[in-house]
């Protein structure tokens, strides 16, 4: 059993930032890798920036230059930096783990942590 426990979210003004973490806890063999998705109001969820065991990044075109993934990797951890936030950021912002169990691969996700980016 993997835990994802997220936080950092709120609402901020555009133009301003928020700092999002994830930690992840139980048992964990093998992480081979964090990311952060999200959803917005009516919209599909998305993939905003993923990070691999070996530190390999990539983001999602709409938050190149503006948002930081980085990783904890002593602590199962991932953060998200969001600088220059838009409205159109506004969305539930779920923390991702894909974790190498025997001969497949496991996701675990947690419960969504609301930004909100007024104009």
């Amino acid at each position: 059993q993997v835990q994802l426990v997220e936080s950092g979210g709120g609402l901020v003004q555009a133009g301003g930032s928020l700092r999002l973490s994830c930690a992840a806890s139980g048992t964990i063999f093998s992480l081979n890798a964090m990311g952060w998705y999200r959803q917005g109001p009516g919209k599909q969820r998305e993939l905003v920036a993923g990070i691999t065991r070996a530190g390999s990044t990539n983001y999602t075109d709409s938050v190149k230059a503006r948002f930081t993934i980085s990783r904890d990797t002593a602590k199962n951890t991932v953060y998200l930096q969001m600088n220059s936030l838009k409205p159109e950021d506004t969305a539930v912002y779920y923390c991702n783990a894909e974790v190498q169990g025997y001969r497949k691969l496991i996701y675990y996700w947690g419960q969504g942590t609301q930004v909100t980016v007024s104009s």
